[in-house]
This record gives C-alpha cells, structure tokens and sequence, in this order.
C-alpha cells in the first residue's frame, strides 16, 4: 500500500524550530520528486519546498528561503523539512507529496500524506 505519513508538527514559540518528516511506505521515494505545501485557514494551499529525484535538487519559497531545509535520508525513505527561525505567519498544516519531478503546482502531485500541523504563537 502506498502511503506518506508527515510527523513532526506542533506547537512552537516564534523563532523556534521545529523539523517534519515525511516517511514512504509501500513505493521507494528516491524515484521521486518530494514537495512540502502548506494550507492556512481561509487561504489556498501554497509550495513551501521541493527536492528533486535524481540529483537532489532543492527549492524554496521566498517566503521560507534561508529560514528552511529540504533534505532526504535514503536509508529510512524519509523526507525532512528543517523549519528555522519560525514565525507566525509559518501556521499551517504541512503536507508533502510526490510528483516525477518538483514543481509548484500541486494538481500535478499524485500522492499526498495526511497533513501536520503547525502553529507558531507565542
């Protein structure tokens, strides 16, 4: 069975740090491009972050560049997102999903976690 579980989440003080995980089962996630979205209340779901299959490339919101990282781990099949310096506007549920490649459109994304959420108050 195909599936992608994010963990991670949670409550943080602003300019705290908080790391989600995405975790594959059932598929290798190497062969595919990751992506990090989030959703806010009232607002469209938006791209946070991707990394590329094949050579590991990383991109970033404007919103998040410096602040995130993007990163693999092979042997657990796992995707990470380093969130940093976490700001209030950063409140979401964060999901991750895969594509062939990265991209920021998520119609072209095929298959997607539950979501985590994230909330940044003080």
């Amino acid at each position: 069975q195909v599936q992608l579980v994010e963990s991670g989440g949670g409550l943080v003080q602003p300019g705290g740090s908080l790391r989600l995980s995405c975790a594959a089962s059932g598929f290798t996630l190497d062969y595919y491009g990751v992506g990090w979205f989030r959703q806010a209340p009232g607002k469209e779901r938006e791209g946070v972050s991707c990394i590329s299959s094949i050579e590991g490339n990383t991109y970033y919101a404007d919103s998040v560049k410096g602040r995130f990282t993007i990163s693999r781990d092979k042997t657990k099949n796992t995707v990470y997102l380093q969130m940093n310096s976490l700001k209030p506007e950063d409140t979401a549920v964060y999901y991750c999903a895969t594509n062939l490649d990265c991209s920021w459109r998520d119609d072209e994304y095929d298959y997607w976690g539950q979501g985590t959420q994230v909330t940044v108050s003080s």
